[in-house]
């Protein structure tokens, strides 16, 4: 079944789904959960919202409501710890300037908790992930490393600052970066990087395409004290998923540390922006983010008419 109104749907791995109402306007719905990262409660709901709204950003629409999910093991934790993940949730809709509109909650041996969110944009303003053209820029906003710093909690090994720096951009709405895409002409395509990792993302941008990208490893913003970590081999299973699935479609420059690699296929919690853009634009767009806050954005790659659907990494 197909319907003209819908512009995205499942076909092509969208970040969200996109149906349009009149000419002028189009809904975008998503829906984002998952168990606790972080101990403390208040952030977990930080991070979960985030993470949860950022679907809509890469798409460069405006979140407008929201409703909880939430599963909870009530005769085993107490109440309060609920309250803290929903008050930090609630939080960050404010900063976002969503609507808490209701949700569903269920009793969970294991805590979850994120959103179903409904946006709105103008449905020919509508970014999906596919449009790169050769020739494009393609733009990071956000450091990697939320993955291996969570592997590194879990393992006791990780700085103070290293997991300061991680929460700091979990809790980093995207919503300056989709605004500086607003004001940004020839914006072709973007999407955001959570949990199949950067390249994940990336292969999914060109799958099935008529366009290749290269990717500059050392111009891949991460976390500072990430690449000892790395060397250790502190790494999350789903690193290891991630680059098994994606691999094939993958060349990676012998000059390439081991280390670096992993990190562009570490999976992500509320990662930044993707983006190709104009190469006219991209040192635009550059300024615009480092304008907003987004100091870590860079430039690390480009679209190729090459390689039709594979990816480079350069060093």
């Amino acid at each position: 079944m197909t319907d003209p109104h819908l512009l995205a749907g499942m076909e092509h791995s969208e970040d969200a789904g996109v149906y349009k109402l009149r000419d002028d306007l189009a809904i975008i719905q998503t829906v984002d959960f998952f168990t606790p990262i972080v101990d403390d409660p208040y952030t977990f709901g930080q991070i979960a919202v985030t993470n949860a709204l950022s679907d809509v950003y890469a798409m460069r629409g405006n979140p407008l409501t929201a409703m909880n999910i939430v599963c909870f093991p009530i005769n085993k934790l107490d109440i309060s710890i609920l309250r803290d993940i929903l008050r930090g949730g609630l939080d960050k809709m404010r900063e976002a300037g969503v609507l808490l509109v209701g949700g569903h909650s269920v009793e969970d041996d294991e805590t979850k908790y994120g959103l179903a969110v409904t946006g709105i944009a103008h449905p020919d303003q509508i970014l999906l992930n596919r449009g790169a053209r050769p020739g494009d820029r393609l733009v990071l906003t956000k450091a990697l490393g939320t993955g291996i710093v969570s592997t590194a909690v879990k393992g006791g090994i990780a700085t103070e600052s290293l997991v300061n720096e991680a929460v700091r951009a979990m809790t980093t709405l995207n919503k300056s970066g989709a605004q500086a895409l607003m004001e940004t002409p020839d914006v072709h395509s973007c999407t955001d990087i959570t949990g199949f990792g950067l390249l994940g993302h990336a292969c999914e941008m060109i799958e099935d395409s008529q366009v290749g990208m290269e990717i500059h490893a050392g111009a891949v913003p991460f976390f500072s004290g990430l690449r000892e970590i790395a060397e250790l081999g502190v790494l999350p299973a789903g690193l290891h998923r991630n680059r098994r699935f994606r691999e094939n479609r993958i060349e990676i420059d012998p000059g390439c540390p081991e280390w670096q690699v992993d990190i562009l296929f570490d999976p992500q919690t509320a990662g930044g922006l993707f983006v190709a853009v104009a190469p006219a634009e991209a040192e635009k767009l550059l300024d615009k983010l480092h304008h907003v806050g987004l100091g870590e954005a860079a430039i690390i790659g480009s679209v190729t008419g090459e390689r039709k659907g594979k990816i480079t990494v350069r060093p």
